[in-house]
């Protein structure tokens, strides 16, 4: 019997590339509001309610309905690629590649938050030297990034877009979250092990998909005996044995020009690097992903599969 799967937001800039990704998909059987239905609830909540897994691409508090819609029946579990439920203990984090055992946490689980876009980078980057001790209790971490502007849903792409919008925006590159108070925060803080909150800095280039997320640190402040070569030997041994993250050799980077954040548009990975000099005490960690890939909705289907597999 084919899995019946519900994207509740489907109409949104996630919602709309998970259900590209599942169109030609035939061990599954999408379920769907009639455009002229969007807004009937009843319909909204009998669809979640029929769903072997329900995508939720929706605001915060309208996926914390969601839940609350379902909350009786133990026959529908939940994807929520909201902020909502992120931190929550009694949900599974979708990153499946940060840990050996996140995997079978996301297939067992009946709620799966998926990760926002810059916190996997970050995470995928720091999580695997806390883990091994490498990076140290209080350690000041600070994770620098620049998205394509269609991680600002559909608001921020007319903005960008539209010359005739009325709060257009022409920059070829911006800064925000300029408070330092972004809602990211709790969920690298929390997801890659650290004690002490990262100093966040995101930005948007004029680009519509790609990321780059940067992770600098200075070795003599690590665990003695760093070096490039150690940070990356252990991040090579952390994501050893899966294909979703790829951690690029040293004889390739050290070569590298430049990284370009478009590199991985239309790929549901995550590249990582680690540059820097040999002898030196300066490394930049560094993901490359799809905002909208490894970012959001390629993750979202990572994680569906997961969920079905079980």
């Amino acid at each position: 019997m084919k899995a019946k799967i519900f994207i509740d937001g489907e109409h949104g800039t996630t919602g709309l590339q998970i259900r590209t990704r599942l169109a030609d998909r035939r061990d599954i059987e999408l379920l769907s509001i009639p455009e002229a239905e969007r807004r009937n609830e009843k319909m909204r909540e009998d669809l979640l309610n029929s769903a072997d897994v329900a995508i939720l691409c929706l605001p915060d508090d309208a996926s914390k309905q969601a839940y609350e819609m379902t909350a009786a029946n133990n026959n529908v579990r939940l994807l929520d690629a909201s902020t909502a439920f992120r931190v929550h203990p009694d949900w599974a984090y979708g990153f499946a590649e940060m840990d050996r055992s996140q995997a079978e946490k996301i297939r067992s689980a009946r709620h799966v938050s998926n990760p926002g876009c810059y916190p996997t980078g970050a995470i995928g980057l720091i999580r695997p030297l806390r883990a091994t001790g490498i990076l140290p209790d209080g350690y000041p971490v600070s994770v620098n990034a620049v998205s394509g502007y269609t991680g600002g849903g559909k608001g921020m792409i007319a903005q960008m877009e539209d010359e005739g919008h009325p709060e257009h925006i022409s920059s070829p590159n911006f800064l925000y979250g300029l408070t330092l108070k972004h809602k990211h925060v709790p969920e690298m803080t929390k997801h890659g092990l650290l004690d002490r909150a990262p100093l966040f800095s995101p930005s948007v280039g004029r680009f519509a998909q790609g990321m780059i997320v940067q992770v600098p640190l200075f070795l003599e402040d690590l665990k003695d005996g760093q070096s490039l070569e150690t940070v990356h030997a252990a991040l090579v041994e952390h994501y050893a044995g899966q294909d979703i993250v790829e951690v690029v050799p040293l004889e390739v980077s050290s070569k590298m020009a430049r990284v370009d954040a478009v590199e991985l548009v239309g790929k549901d990975t995550m590249k990582l690097f680690v540059f820097g000099t040999p002898g030196q005490s300066h490394v930049n960690l560094v993901a490359l992903l799809d905002n909208l890939g490894k970012g959001a909705s390629g993750a979202a289907v990572q994680n569906m599969d997961l969920m079905l597999s079980a």
